[in-house]
Protein backbone atom coordinates (compact mmCIF):
# COMPACT_ATOMS: atom_id res chain seq x y z
CA UNK A 1 0.00 0.00 0.00
CA UNK A 2 1.16 3.45 -0.95
CA UNK A 3 1.84 6.19 1.59
CA UNK A 4 -1.28 8.42 0.20
CA UNK A 5 -3.72 5.30 0.13
CA UNK A 6 -2.73 4.24 3.69
CA UNK A 7 -3.58 8.01 4.48
CA UNK A 8 -6.71 7.82 2.68
CA UNK A 9 -7.46 5.09 5.00
CA UNK A 10 -7.07 6.57 7.77
CA UNK A 11 -9.81 8.90 7.71
CA UNK A 12 -12.07 6.29 6.39
CA UNK A 13 -11.39 4.16 9.30
CA UNK A 14 -11.54 6.84 11.84
CA UNK A 15 -15.39 7.26 10.52
CA UNK A 16 -16.20 3.59 10.19
CA UNK A 17 -15.07 3.73 14.59
CA UNK A 18 -17.03 6.89 14.74
CA UNK A 19 -20.55 5.37 13.79
CA UNK A 20 -19.66 2.42 15.65
CA UNK A 21 -19.20 3.81 18.60
CA UNK A 22 -22.49 6.54 17.87
CA UNK A 23 -24.33 3.38 17.43
CA UNK A 24 -22.64 1.35 20.80
CA UNK A 25 -23.79 4.71 22.66
CA UNK A 26 -27.24 4.43 20.95
CA UNK A 27 -27.28 0.97 21.83
CA UNK A 28 -26.60 1.69 25.44
CA UNK A 29 -28.49 4.47 25.54
CA UNK A 30 -31.78 2.37 25.06
CA UNK A 31 -30.73 -0.23 26.98
CA UNK A 32 -30.95 1.43 30.27
CA UNK A 33 -34.81 2.30 30.42
CA UNK A 34 -34.87 -1.81 29.42
CA UNK A 35 -32.83 -2.70 32.39
CA UNK A 36 -35.04 -0.30 34.65
CA UNK A 37 -38.25 -1.25 33.49
CA UNK A 38 -37.48 -5.03 33.75
CA UNK A 39 -35.97 -4.45 37.35
CA UNK A 40 -39.13 -2.88 38.63
CA UNK A 41 -41.15 -5.82 37.28
CA UNK A 42 -38.63 -8.34 39.15
CA UNK A 43 -39.30 -6.02 42.16
CA UNK A 44 -42.75 -5.98 41.98
CA UNK A 45 -42.86 -9.49 41.32
CA UNK A 46 -40.71 -10.05 44.43
CA UNK A 47 -42.54 -7.40 46.53
CA UNK A 48 -46.07 -9.11 45.63
CA UNK A 49 -44.09 -12.90 46.06
CA UNK A 50 -43.02 -11.82 50.32
CA UNK A 51 -46.48 -10.64 50.74
CA UNK A 52 -48.34 -13.25 49.39
CA UNK A 53 -46.16 -15.49 51.53
CA UNK A 54 -46.49 -13.35 54.22
CA UNK A 55 -50.33 -13.66 54.34
CA UNK A 56 -50.28 -17.34 53.26
CA UNK A 57 -48.40 -17.82 56.74
CA UNK A 58 -50.44 -15.79 58.94
CA UNK A 59 -53.43 -17.14 57.70
CA UNK A 60 -51.87 -20.40 57.83
CA UNK A 61 -51.08 -19.87 61.78
CA UNK A 62 -54.19 -18.42 62.50
CA UNK A 63 -56.05 -21.56 61.03
CA UNK A 64 -53.76 -23.73 62.99
CA UNK A 65 -53.88 -22.49 66.12
CA UNK A 66 -57.54 -21.97 65.90
CA UNK A 67 -58.06 -25.71 65.18
CA UNK A 68 -55.56 -26.76 68.15
CA UNK A 69 -56.49 -24.13 70.62
CA UNK A 70 -60.12 -23.48 70.12
CA UNK A 71 -61.59 -26.11 68.04
CA UNK A 72 -60.05 -29.33 69.45
CA UNK A 73 -60.29 -28.11 73.06
CA UNK A 74 -64.41 -27.64 72.94
CA UNK A 75 -64.34 -30.76 71.11
CA UNK A 76 -62.10 -33.07 73.42
CA UNK A 77 -64.55 -31.26 76.67
CA UNK A 78 -68.61 -32.19 75.58
CA UNK A 79 -71.08 -31.00 77.39
CA UNK A 80 -68.48 -28.62 79.67
CA UNK A 81 -69.05 -24.96 79.20
CA UNK A 82 -66.66 -23.30 77.49
CA UNK A 83 -64.86 -20.50 79.15
CA UNK A 84 -62.66 -17.38 77.69
CA UNK A 85 -59.94 -17.32 80.25
CA UNK A 86 -56.03 -16.40 80.09
CA UNK A 87 -55.09 -19.39 81.55
CA UNK A 88 -57.35 -21.75 79.50
CA UNK A 89 -54.41 -24.62 79.46
CA UNK A 90 -54.97 -25.42 82.66
CA UNK A 91 -59.03 -25.90 82.54
CA UNK A 92 -60.91 -28.14 80.20
CA UNK A 93 -63.15 -27.08 77.57
CA UNK A 94 -61.47 -23.11 77.85
CA UNK A 95 -60.63 -21.17 75.17
CA UNK A 96 -58.21 -18.40 74.97
CA UNK A 97 -59.02 -14.76 75.62
CA UNK A 98 -58.09 -12.03 73.04
CA UNK A 99 -55.48 -10.91 74.84
CA UNK A 100 -53.86 -14.46 74.57
CA UNK A 101 -54.80 -15.41 71.80
CA UNK A 102 -53.03 -12.21 70.19
CA UNK A 103 -49.43 -13.45 72.14
CA UNK A 104 -49.50 -16.69 71.43
CA UNK A 105 -50.78 -16.36 67.48
CA UNK A 106 -47.99 -13.50 67.64
CA UNK A 107 -45.52 -16.28 68.38
CA UNK A 108 -46.72 -18.34 65.85
CA UNK A 109 -46.36 -15.84 63.29
CA UNK A 110 -42.80 -14.92 64.41
CA UNK A 111 -41.83 -18.50 63.93
CA UNK A 112 -43.16 -19.12 60.82
CA UNK A 113 -42.40 -15.69 59.47
CA UNK A 114 -38.84 -14.79 60.48
CA UNK A 115 -38.73 -11.59 58.76
CA UNK A 116 -42.13 -10.59 60.85
CA UNK A 117 -42.32 -9.73 64.44
CA UNK A 118 -45.50 -9.78 66.36
CA UNK A 119 -45.48 -8.61 69.96
CA UNK A 120 -48.70 -7.90 72.38
CA UNK A 121 -47.89 -6.11 75.38
CA UNK A 122 -49.40 -3.81 78.34
CA UNK A 123 -47.49 -2.45 81.10
CA UNK A 124 -51.02 -3.21 83.51
CA UNK A 125 -50.70 -7.08 83.12
CA UNK A 126 -52.99 -9.45 85.05
CA UNK A 127 -50.77 -10.14 88.32
CA UNK A 128 -51.10 -13.98 87.60
CA UNK A 129 -49.06 -13.10 84.81
CA UNK A 130 -44.62 -11.63 84.31
CA UNK A 131 -44.75 -7.82 83.39
CA UNK A 132 -44.09 -7.52 80.55
CA UNK A 133 -40.57 -5.79 79.65
CA UNK A 134 -41.25 -2.83 77.03
CA UNK A 135 -37.88 -0.81 75.89
CA UNK A 136 -37.92 3.04 75.00
CA UNK A 137 -40.03 2.67 72.36
CA UNK A 138 -42.73 1.21 73.17
CA UNK A 139 -42.92 3.47 76.32
CA UNK A 140 -43.50 6.37 74.80
CA UNK A 141 -46.02 4.77 72.35
CA UNK A 142 -47.97 3.87 74.91
CA UNK A 143 -48.03 7.32 76.34
CA UNK A 144 -48.62 8.93 72.91
CA UNK A 145 -51.48 6.66 72.23
CA UNK A 146 -52.93 7.03 75.72
CA UNK A 147 -53.17 10.86 74.47
CA UNK A 148 -54.61 10.13 71.34
CA UNK A 149 -55.64 6.39 70.36
CA UNK A 150 -56.27 7.36 66.61
CA UNK A 151 -52.84 7.55 65.56
CA UNK A 152 -50.03 4.47 64.95
CA UNK A 153 -46.37 5.07 66.17
CA UNK A 154 -44.07 4.65 63.18
CA UNK A 155 -40.57 3.82 63.21
CA UNK A 156 -38.15 2.93 60.29
CA UNK A 157 -34.77 2.19 61.42
CA UNK A 158 -31.88 1.12 58.88
CA UNK A 159 -28.05 -0.89 59.02
CA UNK A 160 -25.64 -1.71 56.77
CA UNK A 161 -27.40 -5.17 55.50
CA UNK A 162 -30.80 -4.56 56.62
CA UNK A 163 -33.85 -2.28 56.20
CA UNK A 164 -36.71 -2.71 59.09
CA UNK A 165 -40.26 -0.68 59.68
CA UNK A 166 -42.12 -1.11 62.96
CA UNK A 167 -45.61 0.27 63.47
CA UNK A 168 -47.09 -0.02 67.31
CA UNK A 169 -50.91 0.59 67.33
CA UNK A 170 -53.07 0.51 70.47
CA UNK A 171 -55.11 -2.35 72.12
CA UNK A 172 -58.40 -0.39 72.55
CA UNK A 173 -60.88 -1.70 75.41
CA UNK A 174 -64.30 -2.97 74.16
CA UNK A 175 -67.15 -3.23 76.38
CA UNK A 176 -66.72 -7.03 76.83
CA UNK A 177 -63.41 -6.52 77.80
CA UNK A 178 -64.20 -3.52 79.86
CA UNK A 179 -66.91 -5.79 81.97
CA UNK A 180 -64.29 -9.25 82.47
CA UNK A 181 -61.34 -6.68 83.10
CA UNK A 182 -63.21 -4.92 85.69
CA UNK A 183 -64.77 -7.99 87.48
CA UNK A 184 -61.79 -10.01 86.91
CA UNK A 185 -60.04 -10.63 90.77
CA UNK A 186 -56.31 -10.63 88.76
CA UNK A 187 -57.06 -7.17 86.55
CA UNK A 188 -54.47 -4.63 87.84
CA UNK A 189 -57.03 -2.80 87.30
CA UNK A 190 -61.33 -2.27 87.88
CA UNK A 191 -62.51 1.30 86.38
CA UNK A 192 -61.52 0.20 83.25
CA UNK A 193 -64.45 1.76 80.31
CA UNK A 194 -64.73 1.79 76.91
CA UNK A 195 -62.39 3.50 74.79
CA UNK A 196 -59.25 3.28 77.41
CA UNK A 197 -55.77 1.89 75.65
CA UNK A 198 -55.27 -1.61 77.38
CA UNK A 199 -51.72 -1.71 75.75
CA UNK A 200 -50.54 -2.06 72.51
CA UNK A 201 -49.73 -3.88 69.21
CA UNK A 202 -46.58 -4.14 67.58
CA UNK A 203 -45.36 -5.83 64.20
CA UNK A 204 -41.83 -5.44 63.09
CA UNK A 205 -40.89 -6.23 59.17
CA UNK A 206 -37.29 -6.54 58.74
CA UNK A 207 -36.28 -6.70 54.52
CA UNK A 208 -32.54 -7.66 54.31
CA UNK A 209 -30.45 -5.44 51.66
CA UNK A 210 -29.48 -8.40 49.53
CA UNK A 211 -32.88 -9.59 48.91
CA UNK A 212 -33.41 -6.39 47.43
CA UNK A 213 -30.34 -6.39 45.39
CA UNK A 214 -30.69 -9.12 43.90
CA UNK A 215 -33.61 -7.32 42.50
CA UNK A 216 -31.78 -5.04 40.56
CA UNK A 217 -30.00 -7.29 38.71
CA UNK A 218 -31.18 -6.38 35.27
CA UNK A 219 -29.09 -2.95 36.15
CA UNK A 220 -26.15 -4.75 37.61
CA UNK A 221 -26.13 -6.76 34.53
CA UNK A 222 -26.20 -3.35 32.31
CA UNK A 223 -23.85 -1.79 34.60
CA UNK A 224 -21.48 -3.91 34.53
CA UNK A 225 -22.19 -3.75 30.38
CA UNK A 226 -21.33 -0.30 30.61
CA UNK A 227 -18.52 -0.41 32.58
CA UNK A 228 -16.70 -3.25 29.96
CA UNK A 229 -17.55 -0.68 27.51
CA UNK A 230 -16.06 2.32 28.85
CA UNK A 231 -13.12 0.08 29.43
CA UNK A 232 -13.05 -1.29 26.09
CA UNK A 233 -13.25 2.60 24.95
CA UNK A 234 -10.80 3.85 27.08
CA UNK A 235 -8.64 1.11 25.73
CA UNK A 236 -9.26 2.17 22.08
CA UNK A 237 -9.10 5.31 22.54
CA UNK A 238 -5.42 5.17 24.29
CA UNK A 239 -4.47 3.49 21.36
CA UNK A 240 -5.78 5.25 18.64
CA UNK A 241 -3.86 8.44 21.01
CA UNK A 242 -0.93 6.76 20.52
CA UNK A 243 -1.39 5.87 16.27
CA UNK A 244 -2.40 10.07 16.52
CA UNK A 245 0.94 11.15 18.50
CA UNK A 246 2.77 8.58 16.10
CA UNK A 247 1.24 10.00 13.00
CA UNK A 248 1.59 13.67 14.99
CA UNK A 249 5.27 13.16 15.57
CA UNK A 250 5.73 11.83 11.60
CA UNK A 251 3.68 15.13 10.35
CA UNK A 252 5.85 17.29 12.41
CA UNK A 253 9.34 15.60 11.21
CA UNK A 254 7.60 16.14 7.57
CA UNK A 255 6.92 19.38 7.84
CA UNK A 256 9.93 20.56 9.44
CA UNK A 257 11.73 18.48 6.53
CA UNK A 258 8.73 20.18 3.69
CA UNK A 259 9.79 23.77 6.09
CA UNK A 260 13.77 23.33 5.41
CA UNK A 261 13.42 22.74 1.47
CA UNK A 262 10.57 25.46 1.05
CA UNK A 263 13.16 27.49 2.91
CA UNK A 264 15.58 26.62 0.52
CA UNK A 265 13.57 27.08 -2.28
CA UNK A 266 12.43 30.48 -1.49
CA UNK A 267 16.09 31.81 -2.08
CA UNK A 268 15.79 30.82 -5.35
CA UNK A 269 12.14 32.85 -6.06
CA UNK A 270 11.12 35.78 -5.63
CA UNK A 271 8.63 36.04 -2.28
CA UNK A 272 5.62 36.99 -4.62
CA UNK A 273 6.11 33.87 -6.54
CA UNK A 274 6.89 31.75 -4.03
CA UNK A 275 3.85 33.31 -1.64
CA UNK A 276 1.93 32.32 -4.77
CA UNK A 277 2.75 29.01 -5.34
CA UNK A 278 3.20 27.50 -1.93
CA UNK A 279 -0.82 29.22 -1.00
CA UNK A 280 -2.25 27.38 -4.11
CA UNK A 281 -3.15 30.82 -5.63
CA UNK A 282 -0.73 29.72 -8.68
CA UNK A 283 -0.39 25.75 -10.52
CA UNK A 284 2.92 25.03 -11.25
CA UNK A 285 2.34 24.60 -14.78
CA UNK A 286 3.61 26.30 -17.97
CA UNK A 287 1.11 28.62 -18.51
CA UNK A 288 1.19 32.95 -19.27
CA UNK A 289 -0.53 35.99 -19.78
CA UNK A 290 -0.74 39.59 -20.62
CA UNK A 291 0.00 42.36 -18.46
CA UNK A 292 1.10 45.60 -18.09
CA UNK A 293 4.08 46.14 -16.33
CA UNK A 294 6.66 47.90 -15.29
CA UNK A 295 10.15 46.84 -15.96
CA UNK A 296 13.09 47.90 -14.00
CA UNK A 297 16.92 46.71 -15.73
CA UNK A 298 20.07 48.00 -14.35
CA UNK A 299 23.72 47.06 -14.51
CA UNK A 300 27.09 47.97 -13.66
CA UNK A 301 29.63 50.19 -15.50
CA UNK A 302 32.82 48.56 -16.54
CA UNK A 303 31.87 45.87 -14.87
CA UNK A 304 34.77 43.75 -16.83
CA UNK A 305 37.63 46.19 -16.09
CA UNK A 306 36.45 45.98 -12.27
CA UNK A 307 36.64 42.22 -12.43
CA UNK A 308 40.25 42.93 -13.75
CA UNK A 309 41.20 44.71 -10.43
CA UNK A 310 39.90 42.93 -7.58
CA UNK A 311 40.59 39.25 -6.68
CA UNK A 312 37.94 36.68 -7.08
CA UNK A 313 36.94 36.06 -3.39
CA UNK A 314 36.43 40.53 -2.84
CA UNK A 315 34.38 40.53 -6.29
CA UNK A 316 32.49 37.95 -4.86
CA UNK A 317 31.53 39.68 -1.70
CA UNK A 318 30.97 43.00 -3.19
CA UNK A 319 28.84 41.35 -5.71
CA UNK A 320 26.61 39.33 -2.95
CA UNK A 321 26.17 42.84 -0.85
CA UNK A 322 25.58 44.92 -3.66
CA UNK A 323 23.03 42.44 -4.60
CA UNK A 324 21.67 41.81 -1.16
CA UNK A 325 21.19 45.28 -0.59
CA UNK A 326 19.51 46.22 -3.93
CA UNK A 327 17.40 43.14 -3.37
CA UNK A 328 15.54 44.28 0.05
CA UNK A 329 14.93 47.93 -1.46
CA UNK A 330 12.91 46.00 -4.18
CA UNK A 331 11.27 44.10 -1.78
CA UNK A 332 10.44 46.79 0.47
CA UNK A 333 8.98 48.62 -3.00
CA UNK A 334 6.81 45.23 -3.24
CA UNK A 335 9.16 44.33 -6.62
CA UNK A 336 9.35 41.41 -8.12
CA UNK A 337 12.74 39.87 -8.88
CA UNK A 338 13.42 38.11 -11.88
CA UNK A 339 16.69 37.20 -12.19
CA UNK A 340 20.44 38.24 -11.65
CA UNK A 341 22.38 38.40 -14.97
CA UNK A 342 25.95 38.72 -14.44
CA UNK A 343 25.77 42.05 -12.43
CA UNK A 344 22.58 42.90 -14.04
CA UNK A 345 19.31 42.92 -12.15
CA UNK A 346 15.88 42.62 -13.69
CA UNK A 347 12.84 43.42 -11.83
CA UNK A 348 9.39 44.16 -12.48
CA UNK A 349 5.97 45.55 -10.41
CA UNK A 350 2.55 44.41 -11.65
CA UNK A 351 2.81 40.48 -11.40
CA UNK A 352 1.92 38.58 -9.07
CA UNK A 353 0.36 41.25 -6.77
CA UNK A 354 -0.10 44.57 -8.36
CA UNK A 355 -1.68 48.13 -7.18
CA UNK A 356 -2.86 49.32 -10.40
CA UNK A 357 -0.65 50.30 -12.76
CA UNK A 358 0.30 53.92 -11.65
CA UNK A 359 1.49 52.72 -8.60
CA UNK A 360 3.38 50.00 -9.66
CA UNK A 361 5.29 52.50 -11.94
CA UNK A 362 5.65 54.63 -8.91
CA UNK A 363 6.67 52.29 -6.75
CA UNK A 364 9.81 50.68 -9.63
CA UNK A 365 10.99 54.75 -9.81
CA UNK A 366 10.65 54.94 -5.80
CA UNK A 367 12.94 52.32 -5.69
CA UNK A 368 15.46 53.31 -8.65
CA UNK A 369 16.53 55.98 -6.15
CA UNK A 370 16.54 54.94 -3.03
CA UNK A 371 18.83 52.31 -4.63
CA UNK A 372 20.76 55.37 -6.19
CA UNK A 373 21.25 56.70 -2.29
CA UNK A 374 22.08 53.79 -0.72
CA UNK A 375 24.70 52.89 -3.88
CA UNK A 376 26.67 56.16 -3.19
CA UNK A 377 26.45 55.40 0.57
CA UNK A 378 28.06 51.57 -0.50
CA UNK A 379 30.73 53.48 -2.41
CA UNK A 380 31.85 55.53 0.47
CA UNK A 381 31.75 52.38 2.52
CA UNK A 382 33.45 50.21 0.17
CA UNK A 383 36.24 53.07 -0.62
CA UNK A 384 36.70 53.29 3.35
CA UNK A 385 37.47 49.47 2.93
CA UNK A 386 40.52 49.45 0.18
CA UNK A 387 38.44 49.27 -2.86
CA UNK A 388 39.64 52.43 -5.64
CA UNK A 389 37.02 52.19 -7.67
CA UNK A 390 33.67 50.74 -6.74
CA UNK A 391 31.05 49.70 -8.65
CA UNK A 392 28.61 52.58 -10.26
CA UNK A 393 24.78 51.51 -11.72
CA UNK A 394 23.46 52.67 -14.66
CA UNK A 395 19.15 52.11 -14.23
CA UNK A 396 16.55 52.15 -17.22
CA UNK A 397 12.83 51.42 -16.18
CA UNK A 398 10.15 51.07 -18.47
CA UNK A 399 6.34 51.02 -18.82
CA UNK A 400 4.32 48.48 -21.33
CA UNK A 401 2.68 44.86 -21.78
CA UNK A 402 4.73 41.75 -21.42
CA UNK A 403 3.92 38.37 -21.27
CA UNK A 404 4.44 36.80 -17.76
CA UNK A 405 4.31 33.49 -16.47
CA UNK A 406 5.70 29.89 -16.78
CA UNK A 407 8.08 29.48 -19.72
CA UNK A 408 9.76 25.98 -19.95
CA UNK A 409 8.63 22.06 -20.21
CA UNK A 410 6.35 20.04 -18.14
CA UNK A 411 10.02 19.85 -15.74
CA UNK A 412 11.89 22.50 -16.04
CA UNK A 413 10.16 26.29 -15.95
CA UNK A 414 10.92 29.43 -15.25
CA UNK A 415 8.68 32.27 -13.94
CA UNK A 416 9.59 35.26 -15.49
CA UNK A 417 8.74 37.99 -18.35
CA UNK A 418 8.92 37.73 -22.39
CA UNK A 419 8.32 40.69 -24.98
CA UNK A 420 9.86 44.36 -26.85
CA UNK A 421 8.88 46.20 -23.29
CA UNK A 422 11.00 43.98 -21.33
CA UNK A 423 13.86 44.88 -23.99
CA UNK A 424 13.50 48.01 -23.80
CA UNK A 425 13.90 48.55 -20.09
CA UNK A 426 17.28 47.30 -20.97
CA UNK A 427 18.08 49.39 -23.54
CA UNK A 428 17.40 52.72 -21.70
CA UNK A 429 19.50 51.18 -18.92
CA UNK A 430 22.66 50.81 -21.77
CA UNK A 431 21.98 55.09 -22.80
CA UNK A 432 21.70 56.01 -19.43
CA UNK A 433 24.96 57.70 -17.60
CA UNK A 434 26.42 56.35 -14.96
CA UNK A 435 24.37 56.84 -11.79
CA UNK A 436 21.50 57.82 -13.73
CA UNK A 437 17.78 56.68 -14.02
CA UNK A 438 16.54 56.83 -17.61
CA UNK A 439 12.70 56.07 -17.95
CA UNK A 440 10.69 55.73 -20.70
CA UNK A 441 8.13 58.09 -21.91
CA UNK A 442 5.10 55.33 -20.87
CA UNK A 443 6.39 55.52 -17.35
CA UNK A 444 6.87 59.16 -17.45
CA UNK A 445 3.39 60.00 -17.76
CA UNK A 446 2.64 57.63 -15.38
CA UNK A 447 5.11 59.19 -12.77
CA UNK A 448 5.03 62.94 -13.79
CA UNK A 449 3.15 63.81 -10.97
CA UNK A 450 5.81 62.75 -8.25
CA UNK A 451 9.07 62.73 -9.89
CA UNK A 452 10.89 65.65 -11.74
CA UNK A 453 12.52 64.30 -15.28
CA UNK A 454 14.23 66.03 -18.03
CA UNK A 455 13.33 64.75 -21.40
CA UNK A 456 16.34 63.75 -24.12
CA UNK A 457 16.21 63.85 -27.45
CA UNK A 458 14.06 60.70 -29.25
CA UNK A 459 16.43 58.26 -30.13
CA UNK A 460 16.27 54.52 -32.15
CA UNK A 461 16.94 51.44 -30.05
CA UNK A 462 18.60 48.13 -31.58
CA UNK A 463 15.38 45.97 -31.44
CA UNK A 464 13.24 48.32 -31.01
CA UNK A 465 10.91 48.95 -34.01
CA UNK A 466 9.61 52.72 -32.66
CA UNK A 467 11.61 56.40 -31.58
CA UNK A 468 12.29 56.55 -27.80
CA UNK A 469 11.80 59.82 -25.98
CA UNK A 470 13.63 58.65 -23.02
CA UNK A 471 13.62 61.00 -19.78
CA UNK A 472 16.10 61.46 -17.39
CA UNK A 473 14.98 61.40 -13.42
CA UNK A 474 16.18 63.96 -11.18
CA UNK A 475 14.36 63.90 -8.37
CA UNK A 476 10.80 63.77 -5.89
CA UNK A 477 9.00 66.36 -7.07
CA UNK A 478 7.58 66.88 -3.82
CA UNK A 479 10.84 67.39 -2.68
CA UNK A 480 12.32 69.74 -5.75
CA UNK A 481 12.83 72.05 -3.06
CA UNK A 482 14.37 70.74 -0.66
CA UNK A 483 17.92 69.75 -0.30
CA UNK A 484 18.63 66.50 -1.99
CA UNK A 485 21.23 63.87 -1.50
CA UNK A 486 24.67 65.12 -3.56
CA UNK A 487 27.05 62.13 -4.68
CA UNK A 488 29.79 61.15 -7.14
CA UNK A 489 32.86 59.84 -7.46
CA UNK A 490 36.48 60.48 -9.82
CA UNK A 491 39.41 59.72 -10.09
CA UNK A 492 40.66 61.61 -6.42
CA UNK A 493 36.83 61.86 -5.64
CA UNK A 494 34.60 60.54 -3.59
CA UNK A 495 31.72 62.21 -2.56
CA UNK A 496 28.09 61.68 -0.32
CA UNK A 497 26.21 64.41 1.04
CA UNK A 498 22.78 64.01 2.53
CA UNK A 499 21.76 67.51 3.83
CA UNK A 500 18.70 66.50 5.62
CA UNK A 501 20.75 64.75 8.00
CA UNK A 502 23.28 67.10 8.92
CA UNK A 503 22.12 69.01 12.21
CA UNK A 504 22.67 72.40 12.87
CA UNK A 505 25.95 71.76 14.54
CA UNK A 506 27.43 69.98 12.28
CA UNK A 507 26.71 72.23 9.38
CA UNK A 508 29.79 74.57 10.36
CA UNK A 509 32.18 71.57 9.82
CA UNK A 510 30.64 70.46 6.04
CA UNK A 511 31.36 73.78 5.48
CA UNK A 512 34.85 73.94 6.71
CA UNK A 513 35.56 70.82 4.97
CA UNK A 514 33.87 71.77 1.12
CA UNK A 515 36.09 74.98 1.52
CA UNK A 516 38.81 73.50 2.30
CA UNK A 517 38.30 70.93 -0.57
CA UNK A 518 37.48 73.74 -2.92
CA UNK A 519 40.67 75.34 -1.61
CA UNK A 520 42.60 72.28 -2.36
CA UNK A 521 41.13 72.25 -5.57
CA UNK A 522 42.42 75.52 -6.79
CA UNK A 523 45.71 75.15 -5.43
CA UNK A 524 48.67 73.51 -8.40
CA UNK A 525 49.83 69.89 -7.72
CA UNK A 526 52.97 69.36 -5.65
CA UNK A 527 54.93 68.54 -9.05
CA UNK A 528 54.04 72.11 -10.50
CA UNK A 529 55.30 73.40 -7.12
CA UNK A 530 58.53 71.46 -7.04
CA UNK A 531 59.35 73.06 -10.82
Amino acid sequence: MSSSEAASSVPAAAARRSWAVAALVLVMLAGLPVAVWLDLRNISEAVLSRQANDIHNMLKSFREYYASHVVDRVISAPGVMTQVVHDYDTIAGAIPNPATLSMELGQMVSARSPNIVYRFASDLPFRSRAPHQLDDLEKMSLAMLRQDPRRYVTRMSKSVLTDSVRVVSPVIMESACVSCHNAHPLSPKHDWRVGDVRGFESVSITQPLVANMYAFKYLFMYFVFTAAVGIGFIVLQRRQARELRSMNEELGRTNDFLHAISTKLSRYLSPQIYKSIFSGEKDVVVHTERKKLTIFFSDLKDFTSTTERLQPEELTRLLNEYFTEMSAIALAHGGTIDKFVGDAMLIFFGDPESRGVAEDAKACVRMALEMQQRMAALNVKWRQEGVERPFRVRMGINTGYCDVGNFGSATRMDYTIIGDEANLAARLQGIADVERIVISYETYALVQDVVSATALPPVTLKGIGREVVPYVVEGVRSRADEAKVVSGQTAGLTLYLDPSKVDGDAKGRVRELLTRALEALEKPPLADQAR
